[in-house]
């Protein structure tokens, strides 16, 4: 079932979505590498046959890969085991359905091939959530890079004074756009599409170290 959201160009907007009943998406590190994948190729306005380019070319030489124009404009991804989180601006009209249909589509016969299972994998149509202002943009740009701090402290709030170990395991953590951010090396996100804040690897690691000192930056 599609969405019937209007998605507005130069907008932004939290995509995100679960596996159905909570089931884990990503169970291998290949499983995680070819939803990077995918959110690299899915990103093309042209009807590109992407099962034929994952069938000859492996990760990460798919990143070299010559795509038209993009749907969409990445400004950051994170994946957790059984979610995913997107922030996305579209670049043509429809390019938020259509790159979301490509990418969800897409994964789900992968993973339900590989698995010998049928079915729906997500929990219903991907959500989103209208990022209207520079605070609220902000933040989500930090939640969403935050997300794997969970993994290493699920109890954050009863251990405050922990943040230089949590700000390196997010930086090492492999599958999301963090590193794209403190490297200077963006491949699946564009930030040249998204506003200015973060100029350098320091307005970068100190915006999101700011954020890991609050109580509820990542829940949820």
């Amino acid at each position: 079932m599609e969405r019937k959201v209007s998605f507005v160009e130069s907008e932004y907007y939290h995509l995100y979505n679960r596996g159905v009943e909570k089931r884990v998406l990503f169970i291998t590190e290949k499983d995680y590498q070819r939803f990077m994948m995918l959110l690299y190729l899915a990103n093309d306005q042209q009807n590109t046959h992407v099962s034929n380019v994952l069938k000859t070319t492996k990760y990460p030489d798919i990143f070299t890969h010559e795509r038209e124009d993009p749907l969409v404009a990445i400004g950051a991804f994170c994946l957790m085991s059984n979610h995913f989180h997107i922030l996305a601006t579209p670049l043509v009209e429809n390019g938020i359905p259509r790159f979301m249909h490509k990418l969800q589509t897409g994964y789900s016969m992968y993973f339900n091939t590989k698995n010998e299972r049928h079915g729906s994998l997500f929990q219903g149509p991907y959500k989103s959530t209208h990022a209207d202002d520079d605070q609220y943009l902000k933040y989500l740009f930090s939640y969403i890079h935050l997300n794997p701090a969970k993994l290493k402290e699920p109890q954050r709030k009863e251990n405050v004074h922990r943040g230089n170990d949590l700000m390196s395991f997010v930086e090492k953590y492999p599958y999301s756009s963090y590193h794209e951010y403190i490297h200077a090396s963006p491949v699946i996100t564009n930030p040249a599409k998204f506003p200015e804040y973060f100029l350098s690897k320091d307005d970068v690691t100190s915006h999101i170290a700011d954020w890991l000192q609050t109580e509820d930056n990542y829940q949820g």
